[in-house]
C-alpha cells in the first residue's frame, strides 16, 4: 500500500505544529482523502474514518466551545484514542489546552493554519492524491509545450534530450529528462514528475550533464505536468507506411489510462522542436473541437459532391 510520511506532508503544507514533542517519524498517511469529525465530536464514533487526515473547521470548533468542559474532555479522550494520523485546525480555530494535553498524551499530532477550511481541504486532497497515486517510472522526456504535457519517448540516443533542449531554448519548460515518474490521479488524468535526484538536469551525449535551471533560469523548468500527448521517436523506415492525415487517433496506455500517441519518424534535416510544437497546438485545437484532418476530409467530400452534381 502506498504511503507518505506525515513529516513530509506537513512540510509541504506549511502547517504550524502545535505538538512538537510528538515524534512523527513512524506516522504515515495511506488514504488520499480527509474526514471532518463533526459527528465524532458529538460522541458518535460508528463508521469513523480514523485512517484519514482529520480537519476541524469553525463549525466544529464553535460547537465544542458550547458544551460543558467535562463532557468536552470525554469526547476528546475518546476521539484521540483512535490511531488517527493527525488533526488540523483551520479558520482561526485554535484548539483549547485540554485538547493539546490529551493529544500529547495519546501521541496524536495536531496542526494549525489560518487558511479557510474549504481551501485547506482542497489543498490536502490534491496533494495527497498526487503523493499516494499509483506510480510507474518510464524512460523518456516530459516537457510543457504551450501548456500541453508532451511525453517524448524512443530508443536511447535517438534525440529526445536534444529535442527537449531546443524546446527549452524556444521558451518551453522541462519537467524531467531520462526518467519520468507517472502517477494516475484519476481515470482521465496522468501526472508526470521527475525523480528528485535528477530534477532539472539533462544529459547530452558528447557534452555531459547540464543544469537547465541554472543555464536558462527558473522559467525553463516545472515540477510536474499532466501528460496530454505522447510522441514516439523512431528511425525512418522507408518500407513502413506512416499516417499522413491523422483522421484516426492512436493511443498508448499507462496505468490503465489511454493517451493520444503519435509515431514520429526521424530523418536528417527534420526540426523536431517545431514538429513537437505543431503537435502540441494541433492537440489543443482538437480538444477545443477543431480537427484539421477532418476539416480537410470534409472539404474534399464537398468538392467531390459538387463535381458529381455538375457532371449530372
Amino acid at each position: 500500500m502506498a504511503s507518505v510520511k506525515l513529516s513530509k506532508f506537513v512540510e509541504a503544507m506549511g502547517f504550524e505544529n502545535l505538538t512538537p514533542d510528538i515524534d512523527m517519524k513512524n506516522i504515515r498517511i495511506t488514504i488520499p482523502d480527509i474526514n471532518r469529525p463533526a459527528l465524532q465530536l458529538t460522541g458518535y464514533f460508528e463508521h469513523f474514518e480514523k485512517d484519514r487526515v482529520q480537519i476541524v473547521g469553525y463549525v466544529e470548533y464553535t460547537y465544542l466551545q458550547n458544551i460543558p468542559l467535562e463532557r468536552r474532555i470525554e469526547i476528546y479522550r475518546e476521539y484521540l484514542s483512535y490511531e488517527i494520523p493527525c488533526t488540523i485546525f483551520c479558520s482561526l480555530s485554535r484548539p483549547d489546552p485540554e485538547f493539546i494535553d490529551l493529544a500529547n498524551e495519546f501521541g496524536r499530532p495536531v496542526f494549525y493554519t489560518e487558511q479557510k477550511t474549504s481551501a485547506v481541504m482542497a489543498k490536502v486532497i490534491h496533494w495527497l492524491s498526487i503523493a499516494l497515486a499509483p506510480c510507474i517510472s518510464i524512460h523518456g522526456v516530459l516537457v510543457d509545450v504551450y501548456g500541453e504535457g508532451i511525453l517524448i519517448m524512443g530508443e536511447s540516443g535517438i534525440g529526445k534530450s536534444e529535442a527537449a533542449l531546443e524546446l527549452i531554448k524556444r521558451g518551453h519548460r522541462l519537467v524531467t529528462d531520462d526518467v519520468v515518474e507517472i502517477r494516475r490521479i484519476s481515470d482521465t488524468e496522468l501526472i508526470g514528475t521527475s525523480p528528485e535526484i535528477t530534477r532539472h538536469f539533462i544529459e547530452l551525449r558528447g557534452i555531459g550533464i547540464i543544469d537547465v535551471k541554472t543555464l536558462f533560469g527558473v522559467e525553463s523548468v516545472k515540477e510536474s505536468q499532466s501528460i496530454d500527448l505522447v510522441i514516439k521517436l523512431e528511425d525512418w523506415n522507408k518500407d513502413k507506411e506512416y499516417d499522413r492525415l491523422g483522421l484516426e487517433e492512436e493511443y498508448t496506455e499507462f496505468l490503465g489510462n489511454k493517451v493520444v500517441c503519435h509515431s514520429l519518424p526521424i530523418r536528417p534535416g527534420r526540426n523536431l522542436a517545431i514538429i513537437v510544437e505543431s503537435a502540441a497546438v494541433n492537440h489543443r485545437q482538437k480538444k477545443m473541437g477543431y480537427n484539421a484532418a477532418k476539416e480537410l476530409y470534409k472539404r474534399v467530400q464537398e468538392s467531390l459532391t459538387r463535381r458529381r452534381e455538375e457532371e449530372d
